[in-house]
């Protein structure tokens, strides 16, 4: 504690129990029958050039002196154990050894009525409480000093723990440059306003990027920030109004600013939206809305900031300065990082804290990408289905061209950084950098082994997003779903896998009503963002002539998965067991006859499998015919037309 601090809080509680001794002599009076005599105020600070609590507190609500002297007969009992005696004493009832309005009357200097009302400072702003006793008039009702206000008296300072439950302390962290900068709009917006300031909606980025920004804010104003999620705002008129109340006061007695956060708010919700706006628009001081996303307009002016995600140059200064002490890791590797992984401050930080505890035998670049992997899919996971690559180059059967396409795409990914960046491609071109594909073909014809392939190769995660599930037959909810799996995914460029896209895609309708108008426009999204994805984004469909021409001309790649022919139907049976399998005679070319895809080769594979097992043989065709019999039953087609005489 430093000397300052420490005279403060010595010349305080000085100054409080000098205050709270002038209450006791007037007390002291009216119990002996003396005459009301006025009194003097104590000196303030005692020689500190700072005032003490008492007067911060009663300039902050503007007390009159009758209101001081209550609020210090009520800290006086706390404080003072000679103080119930004389409040008995005084009132001529020893059952009465307790502050009384009827006794401030009596004793206490320039008293007046309205000192006690509802809305007077007192009780507004509940600096004391008014107890409700069985028979007790407001006169004869006893009158307690509220705690949190007891201890800003004597110089201790907490969040009130009414308050504590709800809203969350808020501790500055690393900024980069151009957050920096956003801090400095906020404090200036802030430094320029006389009066209430406009509520500031700080948009964009990331939850812990804003919360960061704001608290740098709040600290060029010395402000405490407290963040409070918009779905803890209390939900009845009566709790919402006690909570402002006591907000507004910890605002005063502390130098606080709220942060209301609204990432987990439903928007749909209209019931908290309404109680959360209300909160916005009633509640006093400095007040931060952290939004991904700016709010329809409020009766309370505001002013909108935007901020963005680090820059590549931003977040790879970040890396090197984490990475000095660990020249293990630096191996050109941080331009990589940040081609790849568009990662805030605390999610470099944390990588390189996971890659640096990681006790596996791979190699430290290895180490740090796939902790880069790891922070990214954090919030993702909630959005798709993450897939594990299993499929291999290998693994993959299709025609000589379309495969010689799919290795096309790997290695766009791949030097993606170095042809945009590197070459000055981005300069020159600013719309369609986003590398993606359409994957069409029947069912079971190796579009997801294919997407499996790329994210082996590439050593990254592969998400799939079932379209049929996105799309949203109320107009504007499909594309806010699928703008969240875009953001989201952003961090890591992961490969979007969308399947079911006949769900979305079709030929473009006349527009007849405002369903087909949307339905458009829900379809233009998607490629605007698959356009502007910096990872790549698939679309894998049934049904390519559906697809409208003029959005084909939107994606970069069209690869056909075609259905096999006899000849890919034997290098697919070739492929489809694995090497540890024991197997019988198979005959790739007479397996071939079975007119199926990739996808019912693979179940029949794995049936005959466990039947092999379960019999204690290795493979053989009987197996492969028993199976083959039920995915056909399945399939609801015959099995008779395809000569499986003579399987053994």
């Amino acid at each position: 504690m430093g000397a300052p601090e420490h005279n403060w809080i010595e010349a305080n509680q000085h100054d409080l129990m000098a205050a709270v001794g002038e209450v006791r002599v007037a007390l002291d009076r009216v119990g002996k029958g003396d005459a009301l005599e006025g009194t003097d105020n104590a000196a303030a600070g005692q020689g500190t050039g700072l005032a003490s609590a008492v007067q911060t507190l009663c300039f902050a609500f503007g007390l009159s002196r009758f209101e001081r002297a209550i609020l210090l007969m009520c800290a006086g009992v706390e404080l003072d154990g000679q103080f119930a005696s004389l409040c008995a004493a005084a009132q001529r009832d020893p059952a009465r050894a307790f502050p009384t309005f009827s006794l401030a009357l009596a004793a206490l200097p320039e008293p007046h009525w309205s000192a006690l009302t509802p809305v007077a400072p007192l009780r507004r702003w509940r600096l004391i409480e008014c107890e409700n006793q069985p028979g007790a008039s407001l006169l004869t009702s006893r009158l307690r000093i509220d705690e949190r206000v007891l201890h800003f008296l004597t110089g201790i300072q907490y969040l009130d723990e009414r308050l504590a439950g709800l809203l969350e302390p808020v501790a500055g962290d690393q900024l980069v440059s151009s957050h920096q900068a956003v801090a400095r709009e906020i404090a200036a917006i802030w430094t320029q306003v006389h009066g209430q300031p406009p509520l500031v909606q700080l948009c964009g980025a990331d939850p812990a990027t804003r919360r960061a920004i704001a608290a740098a804010a709040c600290s060029a104003h010395s402000l405490r920030l407290y963040a409070l999620a918009a779905e803890h705002v209390p939900a009845s008129a009566a709790e919402l109004d006690a909570f402002i109340r006591l907000w507004e006061r910890e605002v005063t007695l502390s130098a606080a600013a709220l942060c209301v956060e609204t990432d987990a708010l439903d928007r749909n919700d209209a019931k908290t939206v309404a109680q959360v706006s209300q909160l916005l628009e009633s509640v006093r001081g400095a007040v931060v809305l952290a939004a991904a996303d700016r709010w329809r307009p409020l009766r309370r002016p505001s002013v909108s900031v935007e901020a963005r995600k680090p820059t590549a140059e931003e977040q790879r200064s970040v890396w090197q300065s984490l990475l000095a002490e660990t020249p293990v890791f630096i191996n050109g590797q941080v331009n990589d990082l940040v081609s790849q992984f568009s990662l805030t401050v605390p999610a470099i930080r944390a990588s390189v804290r996971e890659a640096l505890a990681a006790s596996d035998d791979q190699a430290p670049d290895v180490r740090l990408w796939n902790a880069c992997r790891s922070q990214a899919r954090l919030r993702l996971e909630d959005l798709a289905q993450r897939i594990e690559p299993a499929a291999a180059w290998d693994d993959i059967v299709l025609p000589p061209a379309d495969k010689a396409l799919l290795r096309e795409v790997a290695a766009q990914v791949a030097q993606r950084a170095r042809v945009y960046e590197t070459w000055g491609f981005a300069e020159k071109v600013t719309r369609g950098l986003g590398i993606s594909a359409l994957f069409s073909g029947p069912s079971g014809t190796g579009k997801t082994m294919a997407a499996e392939v790329l994210a082996n190769e590439l050593h990254l995660d592969l998400y799939r997003i079932d379209l049929a599930s996105v799309v949203s037959k109320y107009i504007g909810e499909t594309e806010k779903n699928l703008r969240r799996v875009f953001d989201t995914a952003e961090d890591s460029g992961a490969i979007l896998f969308f399947d079911e896209a006949d769900a979305l895609f079709g030929k473009r309708s006349e527009v007849k009503d405002s369903h087909d108008r949307y339905a458009n426009i829900e379809v233009s999204y998607l490629l605007q963002r698959m356009e502007g994805y910096r990872g790549l984004a698939v679309l894998a469909t049934n049904l390519k002539g559906a697809v409208d021409a003029a959005f084909l001309r939107r994606i970069r790649f069209v690869i056909n998965f075609p259905f096999p022919d006899a000849t890919q139907r034997a290098e697919i049976w070739r492929r489809v067991f694995p090497a540890k399998t024991p197997t019988n005679g198979l005959d790739p070319t007479v397996l071939a006859r079975l007119s199926i895809a990739g996808g019912n080769i693979r179940n029949i594979a794995l049936n005959a499998a466990f039947l092999a097992a379960q019999s204690g043989e290795p493979v053989r065709m009987t197996h492969v015919l028993h199976s083959a019999r039920t995915e056909y039953a399945k399939l609801e087609k015959p099995l008779v037309e395809i000569g499986v005489g003579g399987w053994s």
